[in-house]
């Protein structure tokens, strides 16, 4: 089971770079969420992935009894699904900010260029200004 998923999970992160190195920005948010997955089934397969061992203690014991699975990576798992979740809906409204600025998505198109060029020598205009006392 766990070669299944470690190749599930590499196969997982193959894609995602693939789709974040396109240079389309919706790829780009689709392999974020691709690697967001990726890492949580790697975490959860480090949490050992024997479901003959519950991590929970058996009625009528006040301990765990060992072996036991361990739970802490189901717990970070479902902290980070929701910081992906935060961070997912944060990236699909820059997108939409990007193509109400700049009217595409494609990183290699023209009018992207421009506006970002155009963006970028503004901060740098803004950053050599002179602080006075």
């Amino acid at each position: 089971m766990e070669t299944l998923l470690a190749g599930l999970v590499g196969l997982l992160f193959a894609a995602a770079i693939y789709l974040m190195l396109s240079g389309v920005l919706v790829r780009f948010v689709f392999g974020f969420v691709l690697i967001g997955n990726a890492i949580n089934l790697l975490i959860f397969a480090a949490g050992r992935m024997a479901h003959t061992r519950p991590p929970l203690i058996p009625d009528g014991q006040a301990a765990l009894t060992s072996p036991a699975a361990n739970a802490l990576p189901q717990a970070l798992i479902l902290t980070a699904i929701v910081i992906g979740f935060a961070m997912i809906t944060f990236l699909l409204v820059l997108l939409y900010r990007t193509y109400s600025q700049t009217g595409t998505l494609d990183a290699d198109d023209d009018a992207f260029l421009e506006e970002t060029g155009r963006v970028a020598e503004a901060c740098a205009v803004d950053s050599d200004a002179e602080v006075g006392p």
